[in-house]
């Protein structure tokens, strides 16, 4: 069976995740809530510093586009780099197409963790990440066979207990909603191969 995508199949892929990405970290944004891996760390970040999350997420996945050259491959790492780019300035300027007035935090902590483990999934499955603990986990589960949602979970939560100092206990428990919510998507659908 011949699981190599076309162009236009990645190029949707590429958008399409990308935007689901965004849109939940908008959601998760609105309210407060913090996630795991990079876009957790970059928020994190936003939230000490006066970087956008943009320009912080992009930075943080620098360093990883090395460990991706030597393990995943150009392709994989040039389309990697456009993912992140792509979800760099989509959550820095969908302020400018969309407007959030109210959101639950609990409906926004299980569908924004959804919509951004739904769109991780899109990409995963073709060839690409975004970035920096994705780079991580993937290659974890190439080299050692452990689910990329297994690794990506450790991860995230981790980035979510290390928040417990600048948010909120409810936001953290509504945090982990959503952290797991991402990574059971990632855990029941990604596997090896």
């Amino acid at each position: 069976m011949d699981n190599e995508h076309s162009l236009r199949e990645n190029l949707l892929a590429l958008t399409l995740g990308s935007a689901l990405v965004s849109l939940g970290v908008i959601f998760f944004s609105q309210v407060g809530l913090l996630t795991g891996g990079t876009a957790g760390l970059a928020i994190f970040l936003t939230k000490v510093t006066d970087f956008s999350f943009g320009q912080v997420f992009f930075a943080l996945n620098l360093p990883f586009y090395l460990l991706s050259v030597m393990r995943m491959g150009w392709r994989f790492t040039i389309n990697t780099f456009i993912a992140v780019s792509i979800v760099s300035l989509a959550v820095d300027h969908l302020h400018n197409v969309i407007e959030i007035a109210r959101i639950d935090p609990l409906y926004a902590a299980l569908i924004g963790g959804g919509l951004i483990g739904i769109g991780m999934l899109v990409i995963f499955r073709h060839k690409m990440s975004l970035g920096g603990f994705n780079i991580l986990a993937l290659f974890i589960q190439e080299r050692f066979g452990i689910r990329a949602g297994k690794v990506q979970m450790a991860l995230d939560c981790s980035i979510v207990v290390m928040s417990l100092f600048i948010v909120d206990v409810s936001l953290i428990a509504l945090s982990i909603i959503g952290a797991v919510a991402t990574n059971l998507i990632l855990a029941m659908n990604h596997k090896p191969g």
